[in-house]
């Protein structure tokens, strides 16, 4: 059988790794790439519902992967309507035209833990897809809006399966998300294009982090499976094992072979940054059979060697 994927967000950071590993190694799949991005073959606006619909209509998927989004909190902070525009009602709008013309197709929604928010708070131990959505930004309100409306829609005949990752990470990540921009500064730094020291936020916060490489992995499983029509597919990806910022930075500095100075700044401190994030993926293991493979330690040299590469090309 030939699975016509259709991908939106193609363009981005996680989209562009799920195309590649879709590419490679399920190569009975026909991709179509939906983005925004300079050079896409296939645009389209999610909130413009005649061109969902018409390219729902044309492509006839066997699955749609929903990756498109405002994803960075700081932009759905400084546009919230906006925010809630696209990552709301342009979701409703992709899964009315997936029901209506292809009824039978997989929709994939990719939600996000910071849904959660507060129940991170509240619960002792690693959350479950059962805690209370939660959120306590705007960014985390739009996905558990359009999180919650995909799983009434589930209840109507759309076969959706929703994901709720983790912080992932990994080589080609904006600079934008904590990772990445400790490991654009040590690069720099190493690269001789910038003093040895570093300036970050609050380094004491816990957070539970993935490879992309992992995360792309499930909804390339939950594409390409034959799951049964229920509107309990609804997954944490998550490692389980939540780190310091202050580790992962450290880990980057150590690659450095260099004596980095450490400095807090407080305009890169968050009031309402919760302390403790980390998830249970027990039922992504038993459903999907799905489990991170990528040790942190290959993440971290792999975001290393890309942005140390990106600085000695200039």
């Amino acid at each position: 059988m030939t699975h016509r994927i259709l991908i939106t967000g193609a363009s981005g950071f996680v989209g562009s790794a799920l195309v590649q590993l879709l590419e490679r190694d399920h190569t009975e799949c026909k991709v179509f790439a939906f983005g925004q991005g300079q050079g896409q073959k296939h645009v389209v606006d999610l909130q413009d519902m005649e061109a969902v619909d018409k390219a729902v209509r044309e492509v006839q998927p066997s699955a749609v992967v929903h990756l498109a989004a405002v994803a960075m909190p700081a932009e759905a902070n400084n546009a919230p309507r906006h925010a809630w525009n696209v990552n709301v009602m342009g979701t409703m709008n992709l899964a009315e035209s997936v029901m209506r013309h292809t009824p039978q197709a997989r929709f994939v929604y990719v939600g996000s833990s910071e849904a959660y928010g507060a129940s991170f708070k509240s619960i002792d131990g690693p959350v479950t897809e059962t805690a209370p959505l939660l959120p306590t930004t705007v960014y985390g309100a739009t996905k558990a809006a359009a999180d919650l409306m995909i799983g009434q829609l589930a209840y109507d005949g759309l076969r959706a399966v929703r994901f709720r990752p983790f912080n992932h990470t990994g080589p080609g990540q904006s600079d934008a998300y904590v990772v990445s921009a400790f490991a654009r500064q040590v690069a720099e730094i190493v690269s001789g294009k910038k003093e040895p020291v570093i300036y970050a936020g609050n380094l004491e916060a816990k957070r539970d982090f993935l490879d992309v490489r992992d995360v792309v992995r499930a909804y390339a499983i939950s594409a390409t499976l034959d799951l049964d029509v229920d509107p309990d597919h609804v997954y944490n990806l998550a490692s389980g094992q939540p780190r310091k910022i202050r580790t992962i930075l450290d880990m980057l500095i150590a690659k450095s072979g260099i004596d980095i100075e450490v400095r807090v700044d407080p305009d890169k401190l968050r009031p309402n940054d919760i302390p403790l994030v980390w998830g249970d993926a027990s039922k992504a293991r038993g459903r999907l059979n799905w489990s991170p493979l990528v040790p942190i330690e290959q993440t971290i040299t792999d975001i290393f060697g890309y942005w140390h590469q990106r600085c000695n090309a200039g």
